[in-house]
């Protein structure tokens, strides 16, 4: 019974000894926080070219034939199709078949998405593509719908 009692005794005053040391550490918080300053920073791309970004560089290989089946290639192989369907018809990510597009439509709107992604799903490949395939994929994407879409849809 006394090993009990002491050992209830050193468990009781080691406890005292660390709480102690803890209340040491403790900072004061004041009473009344002050809010954040107001930042004017955008999070994210939003919707829509602004005034200065309506027009972008060309695209080198708009015209190229060999290049938009390059772009259908790195489309179908970095799994562009897993969200945008086969075809680009649409899936998890938007159709890139019909005429509405919220980042912009121009060559130069959807490289800046392919190269910096979108919010809510569309990764960035800025760092996984060269400046080339990046214009390669965009050719491909434009030519859909057009007499030089390559492996067009049935």
């Amino acid at each position: 019974m006394c090993s009990g009692f002491r050992w209830s005794r050193v468990l009781a005053l080691s406890a005292t000894a660390l709480l102690a040391i803890a209340c040491d550490r403790i900072v004061e918080q004041p009473d009344v926080l002050e809010a954040p300053p107001v930042v004017e920073i955008p999070i994210g791309p939003l919707p829509g070219p602004t005034a200065d970004q309506r027009d972008g560089p060309a695209n080198p290989f708009e015209r190229d034939g060999d290049s938009l089946g390059e772009g259908r290639r790195y489309f179908v192989s970095y799994n562009c199709a897993g969200c945008h369907g086969d075809h680009g018809g649409g899936g998890m990510g938007p159709s890139l078949r019909d005429d509405t597009w919220l980042y912009g439509s121009s060559h130069a709107h959807v490289a800046n998405s392919i190269a910096q992604g979108r919010a809510f799903g569309m990764p960035a490949w800025r760092r996984m593509l060269t400046d080339a395939q990046i214009w390669q994929i965009t050719a491909y994407v434009k030519s859909m719908r057009t007499e030089r879409e390559p492996q067009a849809p049935q």
